[in-house]
């Protein structure tokens, strides 16, 4: 099988993330679902209205519609009309009805009053101000054409999309299956949290982070849980993961430690497209194909792990489920204090963002950022972008920053 982990250099983490979506391709099969169990799934299909919305020309607002009649300000009022219901008389000019917002304009209307500006008496309403043809009037297929596309294939969906595709009478959406990611986490020293805790053991926590992380909708995860640092079990978890997912997340054994077989499994049964990347945290990251599934090997630091997820499988991921990836977006800050670098690696220091007395962006770095202090992370709100070719940054300097949701 191929094997690049002996390549000399590092892999720019913007080479990385390219070489990754170019190797992944899609090819989900899709599912009819309830559209209000939809948020969070990705379309599968172009959805187009079979309505105009509004479906009439209504009324924007409580007043009177009325038919004008130029240079007159008192109109006869011939009725009244509410939403859900329709006047079956054709006003001329000079009359008007009452009408309420939503309700649909009467033939003949080409304006409406808002009742604030309207004086009655009896059935004679007078109106004050400017009165305009097609004022306060909201028009048929103003928000949505008859037989447009309101949403393409490949969005995911929120709330307000669930609204939109009610408002044009749809009850069952057709979405891509949910991706199905299994994870696992290799390491002798590793214990699930609950059980006691051995002399030089620590407790398994980058499962934790990850699979919440992918606590969405569109995910199911298959937790293959705590696998020891042994090569056969490793290279059997991998194979049963690969049967039964579409992406395999492993944590630990991609560094150059002796017991470190998880780089050595994935060469034998699989494809390794890269391994190692110019990022701090982060550096020992491998990515590839198994038979069936990718794979996204992460980093044992608690910290490395995490930030990997972030910056590097979430994209991919998002490409698998049948999205494509939005750029991240950077804000620019400036630092209230020095950040320490070497110039080599592209670093993402944590952070804390937020806004000065004079309401500009300043972030200040989270004391301690070894790979290995999960806590940094857990203080942070963002995370500060140092380029490769950086060196120490001074207080005082802008940088850019990178939000975390």
């Amino acid at each position: 099988m191929n094997d690049v982990c002996n390549a000399p250099g590092l892999l720019p983490i913007e080479t990385a993330i390219s070489n990754m979506l170019d190797a992944i391709s899609f090819n989900k099969h899709a599912e009819t679902i309830p559209v209000m169990s939809s948020v969070g799934r990705i379309l599968a299909t172009d959805v187009q209205s079979t309505i105009n919305v509004p479906a009439h020309d209504n009324s924007a607002m409580d007043g009177y519609a009325l038919c004008i009649s130029d240079g007159l300000t008192t109109y006869t009022q011939i009725g009244s009309v509410f939403a859900g219901q329709t006047f079956d008389k054709t006003l001329t000019p000079g009359q008007c009805v009452r009408i309420m917002t939503g309700a649909a304009l009467p033939a003949g209307a080409n304006a409406v009053v808002m009742q604030e500006n309207a004086t009655v008496n009896n059935d004679e309403i007078t109106f004050t101000g400017t009165i305009e043809h097609n004022n306060n009037v909201r028009f048929a297929g103003e928000d949505i054409a008859k037989n447009s596309v309101v949403l393409k294939a490949g969005r995911k969906l929120k709330g307000v999309d669930v609204g939109l595709l009610a408002s044009i009478g749809i009850n069952e959406v057709n979405v891509y299956q949910t991706l199905k990611v299994a994870v696992f986490s290799t390491g002798d020293e590793l214990i699930e949290p609950g059980n006691a805790l051995p002399a030089g053991a620590i407790y398994e926590s980058n499962r934790a982070v990850i699979i919440s992380e992918l606590n969405n909708p569109n995910i199911e995860v298959i937790d293959f849980g705590i696998i020891p640092d042994d090569k056969a079990l490793i290279q059997k978890t991998f194979l049963k993961a690969d049967e039964q997912a579409d992406a395999v997340i492993s944590s630990g054994g991609v560094s150059v430690g002796e017991a470190d077989f998880t780089k050595e499994v994935l060469n034998d049964i699989g494809d390794i497209h890269f391994w190692k990347i110019a990022m701090k945290p982060g550096k020992p990251f491998a990515f590839g194909k198994l038979p069936n599934s990718y794979f996204f090997g992460l980093p044992g630091n608690p910290v490395s792990a995490a930030v990997t997820l972030e910056r590097l499988v979430k994209p991919a991921l998002t490409k698998l489920s049948g999205n494509e990836p939005k750029p991240t977006i950077r804000l620019k800050a400036v630092t209230t204090q020095q950040i320490k670098k070497r110039p080599g690696r592209t670093d993402f220091q944590r952070g804390i963002a937020s806004n000065d007395e004079n309401n500009n962006l300043v972030v200040t770095p989270v004391e301690k950022q070894g790979s290995g202090v999960l806590s940094s992370l857990s203080k942070a709100n963002c995370l500060i972008v140092v380029p490769a070719q950086s060196g120490n940054i001074a207080q005082g300097e802008t940088v850019e920053i990178e939000l975390l949701k």
